[in-house]
């Protein structure tokens, strides 16, 4: 990956984006977009637009959403004491004991996820799974009208985890799930935008899919695309004691190439155009059976107005769902390359009719 593309894929990965609160990233996103393409703009969901050959037919969608899962202010207890519930899926496991930065309208500050120690736990509670009842945030506040003056009900925070190179080609981070997806539709647009494609190319940093899908249904409406991709994670399934997960997701290992989805909300089509295409121009690739929802903007995009052929990319992820969420990024940029050589040889005559 060059100096630009991995700057861009650091400054994302270091901007917070919540579910509900992705404009900071929205932003950071336009601004780079704005040095090769045609146009962008944003919507009243905060979806961020980037759009290539407008003129062009068929109209293309290359979705990622931006939004990351994070945690939600709910109470200020009389002693200062933040009590929160979580925006998006999390495991509760994961939370006592981390560092948190919470967004209020004066800037960032810290936090710490609070738990009983192990020492004043009843023995019965010590093996009970851990739920967000017993859990709060403490900002040192020496009151409640101390923390009021920091911190409102309904301010986003998130894990205080950066994002950083790790070994062998791998980073890891918080919230590759799925700032990732919005940096590789981007990135494979920046490719585009060097090989005049003849379709029309709309890159969309997608809102909320964490929640309701909300932000990829209404750009799709708006857009109105003939053809689809949506850019996600897919579990890895490469680690110890995976168990039950191959045979869910199959065998996805970090550094093998992009996960091509494969399933009922995916078009034969695009399936058939993007493993070709993996298959002619060298690139290392892992098809995904999904047997019924993606859980993917996919599932938002595919069934609008007529119908949108629509197809899913994915890049293998441990530990998703965490504060330290891993990717090789050979995967990654082999993923903005399969998408931009797949859409450039997307025209008029192309056929998306499953036969």
């Amino acid at each position: 990956m060059n100096e630009t593309s991995l700057g861009f894929l650091q400054r994302c990965m270091n901007t917070a984006s919540p579910s509900g609160f992705e404009v900071p990233l929205a932003q950071v996103w336009k601004e780079e977009a704005d040095g090769f393409a045609d146009r962008t703009w944003s919507d009243v969901k905060g979806n961020a637009y980037a759009v290539l050959n407008e003129s062009g037919s068929p109209r293309v969608m290359l979705a990622g959403h931006a939004d990351e899962i994070g945690l939600m202010i709910t109470l200020i207890d009389n002693d200062g004491f933040l009590r929160f519930t979580t925006i998006g899926g999390w495991d509760p496991q994961i939370l006592p004991g981390q560092r948190v930065r919470i967004r209020t309208r004066s800037g960032w500050i810290l936090g710490a996820i609070g738990r009983h120690a192990v020492h004043l736990l009843e023995k019965e509670d010590i093996s009970k799974a851990v739920t967000l009842k017993g859990l709060w945030i403490d900002i040192g506040a020496r009151s409640k009208e101390d923390a009021e003056s920091m911190v409102e009900v309904g301010d986003p925070a998130i894990l205080d985890y950066a994002y950083e190179t790790f070994q062998n080609g791998m980073a890891i981070g918080r919230g590759f799930d799925d700032r990732i997806g919005a940096f590789i539709v981007l990135e494979a647009m920046r490719l585009l935008a060097q090989k005049m494609p003849s379709c029309a190319v709309y890159a969309v940093a997608t809102v909320q899919e964490e929640v309701e899908f909300g932000g990829s249904r209404a750009s799709a409406y708006a857009i109105d695309p003939q053809v689809a991709i949506a850019v996600d994670v897919e579990h890895a399934t490469d680690t110890p004691e995976i168990g039950d997960g191959k045979r869910q997701v199959g065998d996805v290992r970090l550094g093998r190439g992009p996960g091509i989805g494969r399933g009922p909300h995916i078009n034969p089509r695009v399936f058939e155009i993007l493993t070709e295409v993996a298959k002619s121009k060298g690139i290392p690739y892992q098809p995904v059976g999904i047997s019924g929802e993606t859980g993917t903007d996919c599932d938002a995009i595919h069934s609008l107005r007529g119908g949108v052929a629509t197809g899913v990319v994915s890049i293998p992820n441990r530990y998703m769902h965490s504060p330290c969420e891993i990717v090789h990024l050979d995967d990654v940029e082999n993923t903005a390359r399969l998408i931009a050589e797949a859409v450039a040889g997307i025209d008029e005559t192309t056929d998306f009719i499953p036969s």
